[in-house]
């Protein structure tokens, strides 16, 4: 979803009803919030942990992308700016900072090349693919429904951050293995 709202937020703040100028100006503020709390994340990705910090996302992911929803259904479109900064602030914490950490301390040493070669690949792809079906999801539908959409994955990656990944920090390799099965 991220790469969507980067790339598309002059549209959807424009879905607000905002003019153009000042959807032009909202993206200049969400970079600059990607850049402040990707800095947060990089403070804190030793601090708090991978997993702490992919739950941390996973909850402003949520809160963010169903506010959003909300706001398109109700037409209080004068949150919208708020939940999608807040969706960035919550993916550069995040996801953002964790998945190239995570990437390269998951992968055994015999398989790490391949396994980061597979999990950027994976992200850049589908990063790609939502990029360039959001226009066609904009015009098929309602924009609180791409919302609600996107908010119902976020529940889902919530339970697979809790119930299928490994706190890496801190932890030698040897054990994430052992953790995992892999032998």
């Amino acid at each position: 979803m991220r790469p969507a709202v980067l790339y598309f937020a002059p549209r959807i703040f424009e879905m607000t009803g905002l003019q153009s100028s000042a959807a032009l100006l909202q993206s200049i503020g969400i970079g600059f919030t990607n850049l402040v709390f990707t800095f947060v994340g990089l403070w804190l990705i030793d601090r708090l942990g991978r997993r702490t910090m992919l739950t941390v996302g996973s909850f402003g992911y949520i809160a963010s992308l169903g506010l959003c929803s909300w706001a398109f259904y109700t037409q209080h479109f004068s949150i919208v700016p708020f939940c999608i900064f807040a969706f960035i602030a919550a993916h550069a914490v995040g996801q953002g900072a964790v998945i190239w950490v995570f990437i390269s301390e998951i992968f055994p040493n015999r398989n790490r090349a391949a396994g980061q070669t597979l999990g950027s690949s994976t992200h850049w792809v589908f990063a790609a693919l939502l990029t360039l079906f959001f226009p066609t999801m904009t015009k098929v539908m309602a924009p609180g429904m791409i919302f609600a959409f996107f908010c119902f994955m976020m529940i889902l990656q919530l339970f697979w951050v809790r119930l299928m990944v490994p706190e890496t920090k801190g932890v030698p390799l040897e054990e994430i293995q052992k953790q995992m099965g892999i032998v």
